[in-house]
């Protein structure tokens, strides 16, 4: 008799047999992936510490993972990467390509360097109209052209029918140091320390001001109008852009010390990681947040918060006091920062902890971080 061998027969060949590998415990849901505060137990849970064996022996990153800034630093290179699956593809004021260009210059020009270059792939779905696909390519390249920062790498891939909404897009990119941020962070040390030689999350200090260079939730809202047809969309685009431009223009006059492009959460959420990385309390003044009246009078139909609502074109500073004017001056002249605004300041943790708005009655309440974005696939 021939040997004994253990599995199944299939015709002359043997086929081993495993157990099921899919888990039985929890599952993925759509909000751990919305940048709240799911999300983030999710990552710190799941990714980073599954990622801290590998860490490699002698690669110390200036800026490492488990910082989750926008961003990532290792021997003077930022490198950062995103992926898009925002729905619909094409939406007033954008589409998938321009969108996702511009969010990763975007990423890389808040941590204070100057994007170099930019990587994408395309993950299509078979029956995907070569007209659309074109038109996603062509947003690329308007925001590749816009900021001046070219795609030299890229890949596509394609699957079946089903597998997914006609197109992801991931986009990555890399950026450098150079003489404005180093001046600037020079200024900023003339006024109080700042640790390392980027701008990060944990360097917001308390008296820092506040700004935000523009009106708030005008992408979530107008996106979201469009998509269920709300019909805020005919008075609301989009707001996505690169921004290294007005960023540029901030780090030249010098004195910032922080910033973040508040994506997914809003600038609730983007206060919030602030707050808790730096060990500030930031206190903010309703009358000051600058709002479009077709994004507030959405949230108040649907029951949302505007602060909460996801932005693609708009960046939140942190900047010494005595540079605040002079820098808030110096994006508004920049056609994207036309409506910036000094919102509030950052204090001690033992005077505050956490995140309070002012109301314009005179009252105060917390800001807390969302569960997730309220407005899903967005981005």
């Amino acid at each position: 008799m021939g040997q004994k061998r253990k599995g199944n027969v299939v015709g002359s060949k043997v086929v081993k047999v495993v157990a099921d590998p899919v888990g039985t415990g929890p599952r993925i849901t759509m909000a751990h992936g919305a940048g709240g505060s799911i999300m983030g137990s999710f990552i710190k849970a799941t990714v980073l510490e599954n990622l801290k064996a590998c860490a490699i022996q002698g690669k110390r990153p200036e800026v490492p993972l488990e910082a989750l800034d926008d961003a990532g630093v290792m021997d003077g290179i930022v490198l950062t990467t995103d992926s898009y699956v925002v729905k619909p593809l094409f939406f007033p004021g954008g589409d998938i390509g321009h969108l996702a260009v511009s969010g990763t210059i975007n990423d890389i020009s808040v941590m204070g360097a100057e994007p170099v270059a930019l990587s994408t792939a395309l993950i299509i779905e078979e029956g995907m109209p070569l007209d659309d696909i074109a038109r996603v390519v062509q947003g690329m390249g308007r925001a590749s052209k816009q900021a001046g920062v070219p795609i030299i790498t890229g890949d596509t891939k394609v699957v079946e029918r089903g597998a997914l909404d006609q197109m992801f897009v991931n986009t990555a990119g890399i950026g450098r140091d150079w003489d404005v941020l180093r001046k600037d962070i020079e200024i900023v040390r003339a006024h109080r320390p700042h640790e390392g030689r980027w701008l990060t999350d944990a360097s917001v200090r308390p008296g820092d001001a506040i700004i935000v260079s523009g009106t708030l939730g005008d992408h979530g809202i107008a996106l979201l109008s469009f998509r269920e047809g709300y019909g805020f969309e005919s008075t609301l685009q989009s707001d996505a852009r690169p921004m290294n431009d007005l960023v540029a223009a901030a780090l030249k006059v010098g004195g910032v010390a922080a910033m973040k492009d508040p994506t997914r959460g809003g600038l609730a959420n983007t206060l919030n990681e602030w707050s808790e990385k730096s060990g500030v309390g930031i206190e903010i003044d309703e009358d000051t947040v600058p709002l479009k009246e077709a994004v507030t009078s959405a949230c108040e139909m649907l029951g949302m918060d505007p602060l909460t609502i996801g932005n693609e074109g708009k960046v939140v500073f942190s900047v010494v006091p005595e540079q605040a004017e002079d820098i808030l001056k110096a994006i508004r002249r920049n056609e994207a920062g036309k409506d910036a605004a000094i919102i509030g300041k950052a204090l001690p943790r033992t005077e505050l902890k956490g995140v309070v708005l002012r109301t314009v009655v005179g009252g105060r309440r917390i800001v807390d971080p969302p569960a997730g974005d309220p407005v899903p696939r967005i981005c």
